[in-house]
């Protein structure tokens, strides 16, 4: 059984490495868990000595087979406490992220596969990320960064890159959640924002939000 601390690190490990690298370095985690970088060294060593990572000092972090596993169970019971606390409390999808933190590190496999059942086996949670199985399988959508659109393409909100509270509150405010449709209008030259249009509504939204937004095209 792991502690609450060494699930954190193997959480950040997977979220960090699922990138194009595969590996998370140490400086990344230190910000990632807001430690030090020292500490950080001194936990990886631990987690190396449970075969749940492979490192070596100086070079990213990856996890082993062992490690993957766990992480897998971390987020799967993270993303499935996020579809409760929005379909059965009526939170809204910016207040959940600090709650499921709480609620992932319940070790009951039985609750987690009960939650499961309970909310209809969902695919994926309230930010559009999938949900592990309980055999840790994922099926993940396409998906593109609005970012990348072509002009007059229309398409549908599947999911955001920027988890954090503050953004999901803007993009509540511009009216944008999961399943909004919307029409990339224009990308301006100068500064690479957006004109997009939302229920015959026309407005602009920047290069750093249009990136974190993930959409399907119709």
């Amino acid at each position: 059984m792991l502690s609450q601390t060494e699930e954190n690190y193997i959480k950040s490990i997977y979220h960090l490495s699922s990138g194009k690298t595969n590996s998370a370095s140490t400086n990344a985690l230190a910000e990632a868990l807001n430690t030090k970088p020292a500490s950080v060294s001194d936990m990886l060593k631990k987690l190396a000595n449970k075969d749940l990572i492979d490192y070596e000092k100086y070079k990213g972090v990856t996890l082993t087979k062992i490690g993957l596993k766990e992480a897998l169970k971390i987020v799967r019971k993270h993303r499935l406490w996020e579809v409760f606390l929005v379909d059965k409390l009526d939170f809204s999808w910016d207040e959940v992220h600090d709650i499921a933190e709480q609620l992932e590190h319940i070790q009951s496999t039985v609750l987690t596969n009960r939650l499961d059942k309970f909310l209809g086996y969902p695919k994926s949670d309230p930010h559009g990320d999938p949900i592990p199985s309980s055999e840790g399988e994922i099926i993940s959508k396409n998906k593109s960064s609005l970012l990348e659109l072509e002009k007059n393409t229309i398409a549908v909100v599947v999911g955001v890159k920027d988890s954090a509270s503050s953004f999901l509150k803007y993009l509540n405010k511009i009216g944008i959640s999961l399943g909004t449709e919307l029409t990339v209008l224009e990308q301006i030259e100068y500064d690479q924002s957006l004109e997009i249009e939302i229920e015959a509504k026309k407005q602009i939204i920047s290069k750093e939000v249009a990136k974190n937004i993930y959409v399907s095209i119709n």
